[in-house]
């Protein structure tokens, strides 16, 4: 048998085979220095005024529409005109260049945005493969909030959807700017109500968003007044500080002029005059301003329901983190009742027979007593209609109770209204759409009743709904966009009841029952924290619900097992 190589040599050997690479870029270097001095080119290229003699096999190879052009034995008369390079086309001589070098082995050298834009148009015309990947590159290099609107553009065109996402962030973090600049104003509508809408834009005002709204419309006013409407709708006009409200927006002419503006004006106005309402879109903070929704957690029962906890404090759901607040005089009690007016916090009653009001003044930063109940309760519930707090049912100790009084934040004072139709206690009691709904709770003889009883303020009058599909006490319920949201009771599902049509409906199934439990509406979701489960103890467990997906996640869990606590959302700033 012939002797083989010894080992060295045939590393060596190996080595020799692995130096093509070098040997393939020299022929391309030489290759490219041919196609300048025009030595043994066999094709010539057009842009417009410009030839570009160059080699049929050099341009097969790194182009997917030459290899086309030219196994079909096209052209015949070895003049090939670039597509798109006519004189009303978009690739330029210079864009040829470019993209030449690139095939050629000689680099890819871009100076501005513009460029890079025309040779990735004319690298993607003729199927370069590789040369869209360095233009995207450089791109993403040179985005800066002046030419993100343009970028986006190239990106949204050649479907580059790293450049994409990178247009899309700078545009929320600083939109700001980005509304300053020309190609702003020369959006289409569907792009600036997009942009608008976003809930992630970088603001720490409103203004600025009004502002760049107002802007639009008026480079254009005759032809884009009809669009004031729509981009309003996605302005957080009761965000707005209300002096600024009052000097520049219903005093602007072409709102005073927008008859259906009108509705969107009034609802901040009542926002204002009222207080916020969660339930409206428009009233909740982007998430990068410099205000924030706060869950305000107060006081409950521990694990066993024997201690009643003394602990006050605020939740951050963007950053998960916990501030305390001031306890709350007088925590000893449980089953009291809590809600949200006016960016403030107030408490109602407990166990036993209180009539102990305490507000929490969230520009203060303290608890203030104010008027008190005239009829002591506990297990009962307070909602907020049109500015006023409305305590409702209850026990006494002795029986249920159909009493429900009205408290006046202006003058202090509590008023008796109508009364419930039928007593109850541990009811879910919620506002939406104007009016009062109280949903189940216990009756007089104690059973759990489905008894869904309607209060309309305007006619103090109530009046009885379609019934709930379920006869439970320890009920929670919240509105969300004229919905209402049932849970607690030990039930396993989220339950809808719509005002609108009386109907009723199931939303989701929970990861397990719970009664007593703290419910608020945050961030345009649904969120359950604590609350008691099956065996009667308290549970730190937490839940959200949102509407839009219809899907439960598990969130972080409360510092400690609570139920039967005060739970709102407020609004707090950041610097807090």
């Amino acid at each position: 048998m012939p002797e083989g190589p010894v080992p060295e040599e045939a590393d060596r050997a190996s080595e020799t085979l692995c130096a093509g690479s070098c040997h393939a870029q020299r022929v391309l270097q030489t290759l490219n220095a041919y196609r300048r001095s025009g030595t043994l080119t066999d094709v010539v290229l057009r842009a417009g005024d410009h030839d570009f003699p160059c080699h049929r096999a050099a341009l097969s190879a790194g182009s997917a529409y030459f290899h086309s052009l030219f196994t079909a034995g096209e052209p015949q008369q070895g003049l090939a005109v670039v597509p798109g390079t006519g004189p009303a086309g978009t690739a330029t001589a210079a864009a040829l260049a470019v993209v030449l070098d690139y095939m050629y082995g000689a680099g890819v050298r871009l100076r501005t945005e513009e460029e890079a834009a025309a040779v990735l148009a004319l690298a993607e015309r003729l199927g370069v493969a590789g040369l869209r990947e360095a233009c995207a590159h450089f791109l993403e290099g040179r985005l800066h909030a002046a030419n993100s609107l343009a970028l986006r553009r190239v990106a949204t065109a050649f479907s580059l959807a790293s450049l994409a996402e990178r247009c899309g962030r700078v545009l929320r973090q600083a939109f700001t700017e980005v509304a300053h600049h020309a190609d702003f104003l020369e959006l289409g509508p569907d792009e600036v109500a997009a942009l608008l809408a976003d809930p992630a834009l970088g603001v720490v005002h409103e203004e600025a968003v009004f502002e760049a709204a107002m802007r639009w419309v008026r480079h254009d006013a005759p032809a884009r007044r009809g669009q004031l409407r729509r981009l309003l709708e996605h302005v957080r006009l009761p965000l707005l500080a209300p002096a600024y409200f009052l000097e520049k927006v219903e005093a602007d002419d072409l709102l005073q002029a927008c008859g259906e503006c009108r509705p969107l004006l009034l609802e901040a106005r009542a926002c204002f005059i009222l207080g916020r309402d969660a339930s409206v879109l428009r009233a909740r903070p982007r998430r990068f301003m410099d205000l924030a929704e706060v869950i305000v957690v107060i006081g409950g029962c521990d694990r066993k329901g024997l201690l009643k906890l003394p602990f006050a404090d605020a939740y951050h759901p963007d950053s998960q983190r916990w501030t305390p607040l001031p306890s709350l005089p007088g925590y000893a009690r449980s089953e009291f009742a809590s809600c949200a007016l006016r960016n403030d916090v107030y408490v109602s009653g407990g166990h036993i027979n209180s009539r102990d009001v305490w507000m929490f003044s969230s520009h203060l930063h303290t608890w203030i007593k104010v008027a008190s109940l005239h009829k002591g309760r506990w297990r009962h519930k307070m909602a907020v209609v049109q500015g006023q707090l409305f305590v409702v049912g209850g026990f006494d100790g002795l029986q249920r109770l159909r009493s429900v009084e009205r408290y006046d934040p202006f003058s202090n004072t509590w008023a008796a209204v109508a009364p419930l139709p039928e007593p109850v206690s541990s009811a879910a009691v919620v506002p939406c759409t104007g009016r009062l709904y109280v949903i189940g709770g216990a009756g007089q003889d104690g059973v759990s009743t489905n008894k869904v009883q309607c209060f309309d303020p305007k006619e103090d009058q109530w009046s009885l709904r379609s019934p709930a599909p379920f006869s439970q006490r320890c009920l929670e319920a919240v509105s969300l966009e004229d919905t209402i949201y049932v849970v607690g009771g030990l039930m396993s599902k989220v339950f809808t009841y719509n005002p609108g049509t009386d109907d009723w409906g199931e939303a989701a199934v929970l990861p397990s029952p719970v009664e007593s439990c703290g419910v608020t509406v945050c961030d345009g979701k649904v969120h359950i924290l604590g609350g008691r489960d099956g065996r009667g103890e308290s549970t730190d467990k937490v839940f959200t619900f949102d509407p839009s997906s219809g899907q439960v996640e598990a969130q972080p869990s409360l510092q400690r097992c609570t139920s039967s606590h005060g739970c709102v959302t407020i609004i707090q700033s950041l610097g807090r």
